[in-house]
């Protein structure tokens, strides 16, 4: 087994990142911070803070310079950050030192790396929401056409009162929905770019340090955070809390999903179900087990994360590594598990019979909220819990139902306190709500 799952050409398929994997590459990480290096150069030269025939330079240079990341592993290893071998690298591979001299000028190598960062985030964040909203497509078309298909709901595991699976997979849904009404916001506040110089203070960059950040956002299509942002960790842990808020979505589904085909339950269907080695019958629900797999992981690297944003004085080096091996892991784990999610959703089917006969299978102690509101009618409400409880017992007791028993000792009573299609409350309604909802976002869009 490789250090990583996702990078394992055995494991690798059970643990998708497709895109995303790319954008945290050496080469990918090394490309953006040449981006990010020309960009600078080009608004200092604008400025006036730097030539302007040696900006230009830089900046061409910045999108034409191949550098090869084993060749700066050495100085990476001595210096602690990619970076200074980086510039020099970029220096050299210019051919141009009269011009090369201003690359990098008043920067410090957090400025970089963190503005490079968040480049790769922002691609990030648009993938994700591409499969965000597959998964919200897919879940509503389901809200949509089971409505009104009765199933059990359970709390604690057991029986509670009817409700249909397309509620079910409204309430799958809904986090997702709020999570990409959130991601506007996210990306206005969280996507920063990141210029303040060695010790945050932006002393090499002269009297025009605030309006060179500025600017470098502009030209990055970055927000300004209007400070140092070095030791100040909330971008990134707004970006890993909403990643990690998507996890837990997803693994809440999962865990439904094992739940519901599992043998005893048999409620769902799932298209490409896994086989075993030695059962051929075994339909089991890798990639449900996959998301709640990914989920936990997700939250041990959020919490590291949040762990390391304790950073000592004014720049911290451990803190920062710790943010290195962690955010990567959390980002893909996020990935793999929308990856999934799409799949899943797409290839899942009720089984309406099974969810009816085991709404049935209870005796119909299903019914007896309604049972207790009912009667409830008729004599005060705590009397009216207690018979029902009484009736129940009998029922437990006789091995009998609820409705025969009930109907027994009060004829009158209405029968549709046990016709589960109108015990349904706001189910219906929650599914087409959700679903019209989705439609708006899709239109959105």
């Amino acid at each position: 087994m490789t250090g990583s799952l996702f990078d394992s050409p055995l494991y690798g398929g059970l643990f998708p990142t497709g895109e995303v994997k790319r954008l945290f590459s050496d080469s990918a990480a090394i490309r953006a911070m040449l981006l990010v290096e020309g960009a600078l150069a080009k608004v200092q030269g604008q400025a006036g803070v730097i030539p302007e025939i040696s900006a230009a330079a830089i900046h061409r240079a910045s999108l034409e310079v191949q550098i090869d990341p084993a060749a700066l592993a050495q100085e990476t290893a001595r210096n602690g950050v990619p970076v200074p071998a980086l510039v020099a690298a970029f220096r050299s591979e210019m051919k141009a030192p009269e011009h090369a001299q201003y690359v990098h000028w008043g920067a410090t190598s957090q400025d970089i790396m963190d503005t490079a960062l968040m480049l790769r985030l922002r691609q990030v964040l648009v993938l994700l929401e591409r499969d965000i909203r597959a998964v919200l497509g897919a879940l509503a078309g389901l809200a949509q056409d089971h409505a009104h298909t009765v199933m059990a709901a359970r709390t604690w595991g057991q029986h509670a009162t009817p409700t249909s699976f397309g509620a079910v997979a409204a309430s799958w849904g809904a986090p997702l929905a709020d999570l990409l009404d959130g991601l506007p916001a996210l990306r206005d506040s969280a996507l920063v770019v990141s210029l303040s110089g060695a010790a945050g203070t932006a002393s090499a960059l002269g009297a025009s340090a605030a309006q060179q950040r500025a600017d470098l956002a502009a030209a990055l299509g970055l927000a300004d955070p209007a400070c140092s942002w070095h030791t100040h960790r909330a971008p990134v842990l707004a970006i890993s809390g909403w990643i990690t808020r998507v996890a837990v979505a997803l693994g809440k589904m999962a865990e439904d999903v094992i739940a519901m085909v599992q043998s005893e339950t048999g409620e769902l269907v799932l298209d490409g179900a896994g086989a075993s080695s030695t059962m051929p019958q075994k339909q089991n629900p890798v990639a449900a087990s996959a998301m709640v797999s990914l989920h936990a992981q997700i939250n041990a690297a959020n919490a590291l994360l949040h762990g390391a944003g304790t950073h000592r004085f004014q720049r911290d080096g451990a803190a920062w590594m710790t943010e290195w091996a962690a955010l990567p892991q959390l980002v893909l784990g996020g990935t793999s598990a929308l990856r999934h999610a799409v799949a899943l959703t797409g290839g899942m089917h009720p089984d309406m019979a099974r969810m009816r006969a085991n709404l049935d299978s209870g005796a119909g102690l299903i019914f007896a909220e309604a049972l207790s509101f009912a009667l409830a009618g008729a004599m005060p409400r705590p009397q009216a819990q207690a018979t029902t409880k009484e009736l129940c017992q009998k029922v437990m007791a006789e091995g009998s139902d609820l409705k025969t028993v009930a109907l027994a000792a009060f004829p009158d009573l209405d029968e549709t306190v046990f016709d589960p299609e109108r015990q349904l409350g706001t189910a219906p309604d929650d599914a087409l709500a959700f679903a019209a909802r989705v439609g708006a976002l899709t239109q959105d869009a």
